[in-house]
């Protein structure tokens, strides 16, 4: 089973290259984003739970997060691996992460990270935030701000997976392609 954590600044690629490696190694790609909407929209009891907490303009707790991601996984529990992109994004959700999978006799494979300059990632979201109608992705002061907060809260991130001997760095500023297949040469060799 390959268990992968793809990391990377807003608009470095990680949608397109969780779609590539999905289909080429058959995993289950797990969004966070999209597991939350998810959970809300169908008013889950976590959903609801978490809905409860962001009204108030509150932070989900991890706990709630991660038994999200708990049953998702549980739904796929014959995978040939996961996708987990979104999460973790602080050290104590890496820790729970691998508490959780640990129960499920699994592990973090390699944690991937797509690395892009930040100059070249502002004018990939001020281009995508034409076509897409996301206001964060049309003020480039919203987009550096977005670039600060993910440096400060996984910074750690890169310590707690390079200790592991997971971390993998990718120039996340070639072609699709040639992404692809860097990806493709470290996930062959997990």
């Amino acid at each position: 089973m390959k268990n992968i954590i793809l990391f990377g600044k807003p608009g470095a690629g990680k949608g397109t290259q969780a779609e590539f490696l999905k289909d080429t190694f058959n995993l289950i790609h797990i969004s966070t984003g999209d597991v939350f909407r998810f959970n809300i929209k169908n008013e889950t009891p976590l959903g609801v739970l978490a809905k409860g907490y962001m009204e108030k303009g509150d932070l989900v707790p991890d706990e709630v997060t991660i038994q999200m991601l708990e049953r998702e996984v549980d739904k796929h529990l014959k995978a040939a691996g996961f996708i987990f992109d979104g999460f973790p994004r602080t050290t104590s959700q890496a820790e729970a992460l691998d508490a959780f999978l640990t129960k499920k006799n699994m592990s973090i494979s390699a944690t991937l990270a797509l690395e892009v300059s930040e100059d070249i990632l502002v004018a990939r979201l001020l281009n995508r935030g034409k076509d897409s109608g996301r206001a964060d992705d049309q003020d480039e002061e919203k987009i550096r701000n977005r670039f600060a907060e993910y440096n400060k809260k996984t910074a750690p991130l890169i310590d707690f997976y390079t200790a592991q001997g997971k971390f993998h760095a990718i120039n996340g500023e070639g072609s699709i392609d040639a992404i692809a297949e860097q990806l493709t040469t470290i996930v062959e060799q997990l």
